[in-house]
């Protein structure tokens, strides 16, 4: 099949209106993470009494479903998007109801729920659909005097943050917190109210501080490093500094043998040790070109909707992505958060697709009576 301009088809419409720049852009991080999980995993699956490629295998799984999900998405409408959103932010809060409940409890949070002998996080799901919510509720409050848009924003960002915390996942909730204030604010929200959630929220930061002991904890070690368990940051830092600007070589790094969580949360450690500080560069530059490529396309955007679900889809994204390797450098306290695409992951990987796809879809140009469809 050919597509050239003259492809009428929906594959050619699609492939001459897509962003193809941040498509190639995505698919080289997923290729960058396949690697890196080939290089990462195996000493942690023979810890742990597994086959050697146990993770890899189901990474390539999970990316493979990721990749066809991001790009079937992609050939989506806007209001095709709109309904997924609210199907799929539905059904992940009522999952994420029962996970205290039914869930399995794994280092004190309860997070995943089993259906179907498959284990799911509800709230990787929700994260992507709730920003394309946030967004339609948003430009309806425009579009709409009857419609109480800002209420009803600030009702569901109550609940989900309620059902967060109530797992506990902290670092979840300040992520939903950033994107939904970035796209309150960016609908028109009063600076008066803008400083009271800012305050509100400063208000929660202290609260979870006091009030789970392992904020606590995760904090203290931060400020202190003498004064608690840093092995794994102090891993981290070291595998940095043996890699250097080159790296030493696909499978020569030592971080992998000894940091637990090396193929998921520290992933990010072993391209530095292994492959060096200029990959480390090209892998923090994809992920900046990615999000600041994506709120290009809509600078000109006269959709709202368009405009609210665009940023606060990369809005995610890229604060996903600067905790994860914060973390790993130790900017930020430690924090239990994939680099997207990057690390293993099942759930993560999956929702990250879906979230990138629906970028991809509300960023494809559009043109006379396919405009706004």
């Amino acid at each position: 099949m050919r597509l050239d301009r003259t492809n009428t088809t929906a594959i050619g419409r699609w492939w001459w209106t897509v962003d193809r720049l941040n498509l190639f852009a995505l698919l080289l991080l997923i290729a960058i993470g396949s690697i890196l999980v080939a290089a990462g995993s195996p000493p942690v699956a023979k810890r742990l009494d597994l086959p050697a490629f146990y993770f890899v295998r189901r990474h390539e799984i999970f990316l493979l479903l990721g990749m066809a999900i991001m790009l079937g998405v992609s050939l989506l409408p806007p209001v095709a998007i709109r309904r997924l959103a609210v199907v799929g932010f539905c059904a992940s809060v009522f999952l994420m109801v029962l996970v205290p409940f039914l869930g399995a409890q794994t280092k004190g949070a309860h997070r995943w729920i089993d259906i179907a002998g498959i284990s799911i996080q509800p709230s990787e799901f929700m994260k992507p659909c709730f920003a394309i919510v946030m967004a339609w509720v948003c430009a309806e409050n425009h579009r709409r005097v009857d419609f109480p848009g800002y209420r009803l924003g600030i009702g569901l960002y109550l609940l989900v943050a309620a059902l967060l915390v109530a797992q506990p996942d902290i670092g979840m909730t300040l992520t939903v917190t950033v994107m939904w204030g970035m796209q309150i604010f960016l609908a028109g929200l009063p600076f008066f109210l803008v400083f009271v959630m800012i305050a509100l929220a400063t208000a929660g930061v202290f609260g979870a501080y006091h009030v789970f002991p392992h904020v606590a904890k995760r904090i203290n070690n931060f400020l202190d490093p003498a004064a608690g368990d840093n092995y794994q940051i102090g891993r981290s830092l070291e595998a940095f500094r043996n890699g250097g600007l080159l790296g030493r070589g696909p499978g020569e790094g030592d971080v992998k043998q000894f940091i637990p969580d090396s193929h998921t949360d520290f992933i990010f450690a072993v391209a530095g040790e292994e492959f060096g500080v200029i990959a480390c560069l090209l892998i923090l530059s994809l992920f900046a070109f990615v999000v600041l490529r994506g709120l290009s396309r809509v600078r000109k955007e006269n959709d709202l909707f368009v405009v609210l679900a665009v940023a606060g889809l990369l809005a995610q994204f890229g604060i996903q992505s600067i905790i994860n390797m914060g973390v790993a450098v130790n900017l930020f306290p430690a924090k239990g958060m994939t680099l997207p695409f990057l690390s293993y992951g099942g759930s993560s990987v999956i929702a990250i697709a879906l979230g990138m796809g629906m970028m991809l879809a509300l960023t494809r140009r559009r043109y006379g009576s396919d405009r706004g469809k």
